[in-house]
């Protein structure tokens, strides 16, 4: 009996605290609130507009009649058009489409030539040697993306033949760059790169103030020369390096282990990982100046950890999330860096060349110094 009593005691005691610590209760509220109702309308694997281009070189009628029922199935929006091939690479390379529509000049005379293309009519012996109607170009280190522009291989024509439709004879030649054998590994190993910095370098800066306080070091820092700008940079430094360690692991076993390629200079690598890891750091920095003890920061952590993981194109592709999702994930850094990442190792693209990502990362870690020495003052209250 005595020791239920004991038990009581301990309970209540832990209640109220539970109820004076209004983060923690917060928490507990908003953590399965908001991330059912993000995750709930934001997870698609039914892939739809995906924003792809088109050089048109046959510039007809047909051809723009071509464009239009291809769009109408709304698996892809044509968004962008190019003159020649080359430019149309240099887009999917820079991750500003995912995939590009060739349309040859001499469209009609292959329809004319092949009129069971896409209607699933044997050939006939002239048909035997024509060629598909054109061509699409895939950005293939994205699987999910690839799958969905391979279902239109077999689109049938029949807004432009007028007849009965069948699927059995390919209407469009599809290459898939970058990962033509379809590997899933290509794809998540760069991806975990990404997930596995902002885990690590988020929660080791979230609890770097609240630290120093459970610590009693605070009475130290107060009485030294150091600024808070200063105190904020120092805290971070030394976790670049170990993130650049990080870094080397999971691309080095990747690349051994599975075989992923890394096509991208290590300088274009280097730059893209600093600017992400100093976001990182920084917002971890800004989470340990609201958190009152190391377990709201790991709470907080937990909180910026879960969408970063799957609103981020690191599990399901950003293409398929709701407008609002994808707002979301434009203001998390692991978004960012899962396009240059991508870009640098499977596309060896130059990070000059994907200057959106690289100022709203540079940007971020600018505000979350700023932000974080503000917060932070040099006194025990």
């Amino acid at each position: 009996m005595k020791s239920l009593l004991r038990i009581r005691a301990i309970v209540g005691k832990e209640l109220i605290q539970l109820k004076r610590d209004k983060m923690t209760f917060g928490m507990i509220v908003m953590i399965p609130l908001i991330q059912l109702v993000l995750f709930g309308y934001a997870i698609n694997t039914n892939i739809r507009h995906i924003p792809v281009g088109v050089v048109n070189q046959s510039n007809s009628g047909l051809s723009r009649v071509l464009i239009q029922t291809i769009e109408a199935t709304q698996v892809v929006t044509f968004n962008q058009h190019y003159i020649n091939v080359q430019q149309a690479q240099a887009a999917i390379a820079n991750a500003e489409i995912r995939a590009a529509l060739i349309i040859p000049n001499d469209v009609s005379q292959r329809l004319a030539r092949n009129p069971s293309v896409g209607l699933g009519l044997p050939p006939s012996s002239d048909e035997e040697t024509s060629r598909p109607v054109a061509q699409w170009l895939v950005d293939g280190s994205d699987t999910v993306i690839a799958a969905a522009i391979k279902s239109l291989r077999n689109m049938p024509l029949v807004e432009l033949l007028d007849k009965p439709a069948n699927r059995n004879t390919a209407t469009f030649e599809v290459t898939l760059l970058y990962n033509p054998e379809q590997r899933t590994a290509v794809n998540i190993v760069p991806g975990l790169v990404a997930i596995i910095l902002t885990m690590t370098m988020i929660m080791f800066t979230s609890a770097a103030i609240v630290r120093e306080r459970e610590r009693g070091n605070m009475e130290m820092l107060i009485t030294t020369p150091v600024r808070s700008i200063e105190l904020m940079l120092g805290k971070i430094i030394p976790y670049i390096f170990i993130g650049a360690i990080q870094v080397s692991i999971i691309l080095g076993l990747g690349h051994i282990l599975f075989y992923v390629p890394i096509n991208g200079g290590l300088l274009q690598l280097t730059g893209a990982t600093f600017l992400f890891i100093t976001a990182s750091l920084t917002l971890g920095l800004v989470i340990s100046t609201i958190a009152k003890n190391q377990l709201q920061s790991m709470q907080m952590t937990i909180f910026i950890l879960l969408p970063s993981i799957l609103l981020s194109g690191f599990m399901f592709p950003y293409e398929g999330m709701p407008r609002a999702a994808q707002y979301i994930a434009e203001a998390l850094p692991a978004t960012h860096f899962m396009r240059l990442i991508r870009g640098v190792v499977l596309r060896d693209v130059e990070i000059i060349h994907m200057t959106h990502d690289v100022y709203w990362l540079a940007l971020f870690t600018l505000g979350g110094l700023i932000i974080a020495s503000l917060r932070f003052r040099k006194r025990l209250d």
